[in-house]
């Protein structure tokens, strides 16, 4: 006898960035509260946000997030083809968690028909193991240039046979304009299946809103199925548009991390949990702008290292960092920033670009050799190199994950920081990252080091005691905890402002 099949419910958006992704989180929490066995899925996301799973596989950070909110180990399929832009015009093509290609828009568009049964194999693979999945769509369906070959939004909702809910940004203006605009560019067949409208991130009293809610309704044929308030939750936003790129630092009785935002920045979400913390400032550095007077500064990950190396040169970023060097400030590069600070960055099989070599900043002694194999693995391993006031660290057991396509080589001498223990899921010894001889400028290749609270808070306790700050206690919590706690204040806010008996209705 067959398995049940799981019953899909679809949020798409009016456009980019109106909250579908966080919406998506919400729903699967509020299923997995009442008791479902509910999953995420999106078949496509274009993200530079990628998570490494148990067994090797990459996939996007929205979906791993989502993964959390349902009780679920994130999984490949909930996510089955990931597009990491390398270009304007080109990006990597993972499927099924696999790097496999790169690829134009005009190729990869031309491709899609044959994706059809990756993603609806990947989807029917899931929906055997549930009782509801929560799918996601990506941009607008009305981009009809893009209607043919969809397999995203409307193409995704008839692979599922999906109803779908429809959501749109009040913050952005035109919210009316951009629900009933989109909804008149679906065809007929399209429109039969949004089930109900959703108004996102609404700032005010409700009731100001009722008659327009009430026009569109007239105008649409489609009900609105609630009002969602803009609200400040602690959970991760891969949305480069968001809003807290723009917070400014302000030093007092404060620490100061500051994040380069590379033209090509991956990984951002590292540092989401500095941002929990009430003792720290976390700022990111756009375009154009000056790093500030950090702390800390921190070089993130980068799809193209050696493009985003030449920027902070031409952009007197370099300058400023040797700056801080010399006021023994602490740098940290993660993944592509731990490239950057290397001597130099070797590309002898033009895996990233035409260059054969490069001269990193040269503030840790070692190379990199860019490789055609991309390395995807957990890793276990404790701290073991940190030197000087910051070698309390050592000893401080960590998981993370590798996401790279070179590897770096240490000069003779030259300590590493990490112990790892367990990478690939197998019990081995490798020496991860480097330090200078201050002990203030470090490179590792673990993402979600600093989800590691302990060793965070320790961190930035170090970091407190320098500026004559008296240390925080540790937290009691994990930041597995605290998302947790997050998730369900978010699923709490959706039931409290969503028809989530209309909502079930829908579902069947």
């Amino acid at each position: 006898m067959m398995a049940p099949k799981a019953k899909p419910i679809m949020i798409q958006g009016t456009g980019s960035s109106v909250g579908k992704s966080i919406l998506t989180t919400g729903l699967c929490r509020v299923f997995r509260n009442d008791g479902h066995n509910v999953a995420p899925f999106k078949s496509q996301n274009m993200a530079l946000n990628s998570y490494i799973t148990e067994d090797g596989g990459e996939m996007g950070r929205a979906q791993v997030v989502q993964a959390e909110a349902a009780g679920k180990k994130p999984d490949v399929r909930m996510n089955p083809i990931l597009l990491k832009p390398s270009t304007d015009q080109e990006a990597q093509v993972i499927l099924l968690g696999e790097a496999v290609d790169s690829l134009g828009a005009v190729d990869y568009h031309s491709k899609k028909p044959e994706l059809v049964s990756l993603v609806r194999s990947a989807y029917e693979g899931l929906a055997a193991e549930n009782d509801i999945i929560v799918i996601e769509g990506a941009g607008s369906p009305a981009e009809i240039n893009l209607r043919d070959n969809d397999l995203v939004n409307m193409g995704m909702a008839e692979i599922a046979d999906a109803p779908v809910l429809l959501v749109g940004d009040i913050d952005k203006g035109g919210v009316f304009a951009s629900l009933y605009g989109t909804i008149m560019l679906l065809s007929e067949e399209e429109r039969k299946r949004v089930k109900g409208m959703i108004i996102n991130k609404f700032r005010g009293d409700v009731k100001l809103l009722e008659p327009g809610l009430r026009q569109i309704e007239e105008l649409t044929g489609i009900p609105v199925l609630g009002v969602v308030p803009y609200t400040e939750l602690k959970i991760e936003d891969e949305d480069s548009l968001s809003e807290r790129f723009r917070v400014k630092a302000e030093s007092h009785g404060k620490v100061n991390v500051e994040v380069l935002y590379l033209p090509h920045v991956s990984n951002f979400t590292d540092f989401d949990v500095f941002g929990m913390q009430e003792d720290v400032n976390l700022r990111y550095v756009m375009r154009g702008e000056r790093i500030g007077d950090p702390d800390i500064l921190i070089i993130p990950g980068t799809k193209t290292t050696m493009s985003d190396l030449q920027f902070l040169r031409d952009s007197g970023l370099a300058d400023q960092i040797y700056e801080l060097h010399r006021k023994g400030r602490m740098i940290i590069g993660l993944c592509g920033g731990f490239q950057i600070l290397g001597k130099t960055i070797q590309d002898p099989h033009h895996a990233e670009s035409t260059i054969d070599e490069m001269p990193g900043l040269g503030l840790l002694d070692v190379d990199t050799v860019f490789e055609t194999i991309k390395t995807t693995t957990q890793v276990f391993g404790r701290i073991s190199g940190m030197r000087g006031a910051f070698e309390e660290l050592n000893g401080m057991e960590l998981k993370g994950y590798e996401i790279h396509m070179g590897h770096s080589y240490r000069r003779m001498g030259a300590p590493h920081i990490i112990d790892i223990y367990n990478r690939f899921g197998l019990d081995t010894e490798v020496a991860d990252g480097s330090v200078d001889e201050t002990g203030k400028i470090i490179g590792t290749y673990v993402h979600g080091i600093f989800d590691n609270l302990l060793f965070t808070r320790n961190l930035v306790n170090i970091i407190r005691k320098e500026k004559g700050l008296d240390k925080l206690q540790a937290p009691l919590e994990t930041y597995e905890d605290f998302k947790d706690k997050e998730y369900n204040k978010l699923a709490e806010l959706l039931k409290s402002c969503l028809n989530m008996d209309k909502i079930y209705e829908i579902l069947g």
